[in-house]
């Protein structure tokens, strides 16, 4: 069934998408629903904002108003989502759910294009040394410290007058021994 799953999108009141979104995952949850729904989102940007002469980063939100689902669309899925408070309706004609295509999806932001999700096959792990075959340290022999596939870095500890110091690198900077 994983197939299925496409992104609606929900109409709310103003200013309670996160609350609409918090509702809605802990009813997932409560209920063990998780055959239906994959994800709940409310896409925001991370925006430099200066008050009284300070600059602070915010988060805002990308569409006001709305929440991204991801999930089947059964009777049970839409009566769930019809009933979380402060929510009024699918984004569709009559209220009639109509899923984003992918490309809607993806430049909507709330899903990564086909060709960014990329599989790392990683022949080393924390703990092993590791050559470094591109950049300022080029043939250095470094010791990993994490490796994170998801942004598709690693951190190793480089060697430097006597101390260790951290860097971050890509994954495909380095080599195994």
């Amino acid at each position: 069934m994983s197939g299925d799953f496409r992104w609606y999108v929900v109409h709310t009141y103003s200013g309670y998408e996160n609350k609409v979104a918090s509702n809605l995952r802990t009813t997932i949850e409560n209920r063990n629903l998780h055959d239906l729904f994959e994800d709940v989102r409310v896409p925001v940007e991370k925006v430099q904002e200066v008050s009284d002469g300070k600059t602070k980063e915010v988060e805002r939100k990308l569409f006001p108003g709305y929440v991204f689902i991801k999930m089947v669309h059964t009777d049970e899925s839409w009566y769930v989502v019809k009933n979380i408070r402060g929510c009024t309706g699918f984004v569709g004609p009559e209220s009639k759910p109509v899923p984003l295509t992918n490309e809607e999806a993806v430049k909507m932001g709330v899903e990564a294009p086909e060709s960014e999700s990329r599989i790392y096959d990683v022949p080393y792990e924390v703990g092993d040394s590791v050559r470094i075959i591109e950049g300022a340290f080029i043939d250095r022999i470094v010791r990993v410290e994490d490796i994170d596939l998801d942004s598709g870095k690693l951190t190793v500890i480089i060697q430097m007058m006597g101390s260790d110091t951290k860097a971050e690198l890509d994954l495909d900077m380095v080599e195994p021994l």
